[in-house]
C-alpha cells in the first residue's frame, strides 16, 4: 500500500446493530487512532471547525501529542462535525481502501449514536429533527409560525433564542399551508409530447423541506420536466432522516428508509425514475441508506434508480437533449455546489445545468457554506457557521451576480446572511438551481 491512497474511496456498511458500535471504550480507542493520524496529516485544517478544534486541543496539550489529551475533551470535536463528508471525499488520503481505513464522519456518527444509546441527547435538536411533525403542525398555523420565526421579529426571536437556543440572527425555513403534494395535485401539467425526452417518467420524492418549507422548488422541477416531455408524479411517504442522522438516531433513519423505499420501488416497477430535489436527501437515498441497510433489497434498488434533480436534467440534456427556448438571464448567476451534492461524487451538476442557459455568466463556488443543517442555526454554533462560510460569502460578494443559487436552500440563505455580515447587499432572493432554469424557460 502506497503512502496516501490514489484509489477511489469506498465505504463500509455501518454496523449500527453490533453492540460494539456503541461501546464507548472501543469508540475512544478508535478516536485516538484516527485523531493521531489526523494530527500528523492536517490536510483538513480548512474544512469544518472539527479539525481546528482537534489540532488546537493537541497543540495545547502538555506534550503536544494526543497522549496527553483527556478523552472527555473530544466531545467539542465531535459536536462540530456536520457530516458534510468533504474530509472523506475530497481531502483524506487515508480513506478505504487505504490500510489506515479512516472514515471521520462515520466515526463522529458512531460517537453520537453511543451518546444516544446512553440516554444523552439534546432536547432542542431532537425536536428540530422531527421534520414531519413540525411540517404538519407548521402547515396548520403557517401565518403565525412564519411571523414568529421571522428574524426581523424583535418580539419573538429573542424568546426563541432564550428558550430553544436558536440564534435570533439565523434565517429559519418558512411553512406553507399548501404543501408541495397538495399543490401538485391541484395543478395538473401538460407534458410536452414534442420534446426529445418525451416518454420518460419520473416520481419526484418531495422531501420534507420541499413539501413543507419550499413547494416552489418542487413546482419548478415539475414545470421544467413537463416542458421537456417528462411525465411526473409526486410521492412523499416520509422524511429521508438526515436530521435524525445528524443526531445519531440511526434506528429512526432505518425506519424511514424502509418506509420510503417500500413505496418508491412501486414507481420503479412502473418504469419511473426517482428524482430528488434536495441534495442532502439525494445523498441519504443514494449513499447513507444503503450503508445502514445493506441487506434491504428495496433500499439498494432505490439507490440505483435515484437522481438528484440537477443531475437528472443534465442526464436528459446529454441523452435526448433539452427543449429549445432557454433565454439569457441578465446579470448572471452565482451557484454554490453544496457539500452534500459534492459528496454524491457526480460532478458539479448544478453548474453544468445552468451553463446550458445561453448568454448567462455562471460563477461557481465549491466550498462549505458553514450552515450544517440545524447545527448552524443554534446560538452556540451560529458565529462559527458564519466564520466557516465567510470565504463563500466573500466570493459571492465579489461575483456580484443578479442571482444566487445553491442545491441546498438552507445554504443559500446562510450565504445571504454571510454577505450581509460583510456589509454587502445580496440579491433580493435566493434560489434552487432548478428555479433558475425554470425562469430561463419562462415557466415561473
Amino acid at each position: 500500500m502506497k503512502e496516501g491512497s490514489t484509489e477511489a474511496p469506498i465505504r463500509h456498511p455501518i454496523a449500527w446493530n453490533d453492540p460494539a458500535f456503541t461501546d464507548m471504550a472501543k469508540i475512544d480507542e478508535e478516536l485516538r487512532r484516527v485523531f493521531d493520524i489526523c494530527h500528523g496529516c492536517r490536510r483538513c485544517f480548512n474544512l469544518c471547525d472539527s479539525f481546528p478544534r482537534l489540532f488546537d486541543l493537541i497543540d495545547e496539550a502538555s506534550t503536544g501529542e494526543l497522549d496527553s489529551v483527556n478523552s472527555a475533551d473530544f466531545k467539542p470535536v465531535v459536536d462540530a462535525c456536520t457530516l458534510c463528508d468533504m474530509c472523506f471525499l475530497t481531502k483524506c488520503p487515508y480513506v478505504p481502501p487505504h490500510e489506515f481505513d479512516l472514515d471521520f464522519p462515520h466515526l463522529m456518527l458512531r460517537y453520537r449514536a453511543a451518546e444516544r444509546a446512553a440516554g444523552e441527547s439534546n432536547f432542542v435538536q431532537t425536536q428540530l429533527s422531527r421534520t414531519d411533525r413540525n411540517g404538519k403542525l407548521g402547515a396548520l398555523v403557517s401565518p403565525l409560525a412564519n411571523w414568529a420565526s421571522d428574524k426581523d421579529n424583535g418580539l419573538t426571536r429573542p424568546i426563541l433564542e432564550a428558550v430553544a437556543g436558536i440564534d435570533a440572527r439565523a434565517s429559519l425555513p418558512k411553512f406553507h399551508t399548501r404543501t408541495f403534494s397538495l399543490k401538485a395535485r391541484g395543478t395538473p401539467l401538460e407534458v410536452n409530447r414534442a420534446a426529445p425526452a418525451f416518454g420518460r417518467k419520473a416520481a419526484i420524492y418531495a422531501t420534507c423541506f420541499v413539501n413543507y418549507n419550499d413547494p416552489d422548488i418542487g413546482m419548478a422541477a415539475r414545470a421544467v420536466l413537463a416542458h421537456n416531455g417528462v411525465e411526473t408524479d409526486v410521492v412523499y411517504p416520509a422524511c429521508c432522516g438526515m436530521p435524525q442522522l445528524e443526531q445519531g438516531n440511526i434506528a429512526a433513519v432505518a425506519e424511514n428508509a424502509r418506509k420510503v423505499s417500500t413505496e418508491l420501488v412501486k414507481w420503479i416497477d412502473q418504469g419511473f425514475d426517482i428524482v430528488i430535489p434536495i441534495a442532502s436527501c439525494a445523498l441519504m437515498v443514494k449513499q447513507e441508506w444503503p450503508l445502514i441497510l445493506p441487506d434491504d433489497a428495496n433500499v439498494q434498488r432505490l439507490a440505483k434508480a435515484a437522481f438528484e434533480i440537477d443531475e437528472y436534467v443534465v442526464d436528459i440534456a446529454k441523452k435526448e437533449g433539452l427543449v429549445a427556448g432557454l433565454q439569457p438571464l441578465e446579470g448572471g448567476v452565482t451557484v454554490h455546489i453544496a457539500c452534500h451534492a459534492r459528496a454524491q461524487n457526480m460532478g458539479p451538476k448544478a453548474a453544468e445545468m445552468l451553463k446550458l442557459i445561453p448568454g448567462t455568466e455562471v460563477a461557481v463556488i465549491e466550498r462549505c457554506s458553514g450552515h450544517g443543517g440545524s447545527w448552524g442555526v443554534l446560538k452556540e454554533n451560529h458565529d462559527t457557521a458564519l466564520k466557516v462560510g465567510k470565504p463563500v460569502a466573500r466570493q459571492a460578494v465579489k461575483n456580484a451576480k443578479a442571482y444566487l443559487a445553491s442545491e441546498c436552500p438552507l445554504a443559500a440563505k446562510h450565504i445571504r446572511e454571510g454577505m450581509e455580515e460583510l456589509g454587502a447587499t445580496p440579491p433580493g432572493q435566493t434560489h434552487h438551481p432548478i428555479q433558475i432554469l425554470a425562469a430561463a424557460y419562462g415557466l415561473v
